[in-house]
């Protein structure tokens, strides 16, 4: 076999790869073990909505009813209109009671209408 010359300037085809220095970091660094509990969950299983709402109701066991205010511009006459969604939300220890203003996290489906779990109490009625 007849072997190619190459100039001295120039590298031979093999040494085409890029030196480790040019090439991207193999992994992203790790999170900080300062991380709440809280960042680690929503970090593992995607974004999850929050909501801030006040308890309208709390007569069951283990679940209230969160009300969740909010104002939208109306599309044509271009007025804020306020609107509001009741939701059913978890409360493990029956802490929340009406009036509490609460913040409360999408979740897996619980029961038939119970899709939110409360992760704090924000403010406690007067």
């Amino acid at each position: 076999m007849i072997e190619q010359e190459t100039p001295e300037g120039s590298a031979p085809e093999e040494a085409d790869v890029e030196p480790a220095a040019t090439q991207a970091p193999a992994a992203p660094v790790a999170a900080s073990p300062a991380a709440t509990a809280d960042e680690s969950e929503a970090e593992t299983r995607g974004r999850r909505k929050i909501r801030v709402g006040v308890v309208v109701s709390d007569k069951m066991d283990k679940t209230v009813l969160v009300r969740i205010d909010r104002r939208v511009r109306h599309p044509l006459y271009k007025k804020t209109v306020a609107r509001a969604n009741k939701l059913a939300a978890h409360d493990e220890n029956n802490d929340a009671h009406v009036g509490d203003l609460v913040r409360v996290v999408e979740t897996r489906p619980l029961s038939k209408s119970k899709r939110w779990r409360v992760v704090e109490i924000v403010e406690r009625a007067k």
